[in-house]
């Protein structure tokens, strides 16, 4: 099966940080759903980036309340590839039941400081869009989209951190009625 000596998830997951073999990995993974979660779960502590980048994607369709903990952990990973798929993990609603969107408590101060702090413009987009989604239900939310979009060194943060302050396009869009 896919040109693969081993089909089991352990397997699957060690070629998520083989760029010849990770995209038939990855969907194969994400085909079998909840049963590859605990290969994945352990994937996230990998040496590898890569795999542990590609276990992080994954649970951005394969969450569950077990994983979530891990994936917020990731966000402090050393590897800002890593740190990016994290924060989209947790700012993607898209592919998760309401049962496994973290709430504020969970997530808000993670994301407003490597919205601050973040050495790599990429993680600080993704924070962005993770503090964006409580603009309208916590003022350190907004405060911190207003300093980034203020005054944060790359434009493209600064973009994206207007998108979710007041006139923006998504902050009108998600205004509560």
């Amino acid at each position: 099966m896919l040109g693969f000596t081993r089909t089991d998830n352990e397997a699957l997951v060690s070629c998520l940080g083989d760029p010849q073999r990770t995209v038939a990995a990855y969907h194969t993974l994400l085909g079998r759903g909840a049963d590859a979660l605990d290969a994945i779960r352990t994937g996230l502590s990998h040496a590898d980036p890569a795999i542990r980048e590609g276990c992080c994607r994954l649970l951005d369709h394969l969450v569950d309340l077990d994983s979530m903990d891990l994936l917020i952990a990731m966000a402090d990973d050393p590897d800002a590839r890593v740190r990016t798929a994290a924060f989209h993990a947790l700012a993607c609603d898209r592919c998760k039941d309401d049962a496994c969107a973290p709430g504020a408590d969970r997530v808000l101060a993670p994301a407003l400081r490597h919205l601050a702090t973040d050495p790599d413009p990429h993680v600080r987009a993704m924070a962005a869009e993770l503090v964006g989604k409580f603009v309208h239900t916590d003022p350190r939310a907004l405060a911190a989209l207003q300093a980034s979009h203020d005054g944060d060194p790359n434009p493209t943060v600064r973009k994206k951190a207007g998108w979710f302050i007041p006139g923006g396009p998504i902050h009108k869009r998600t205004r509560p009625r």
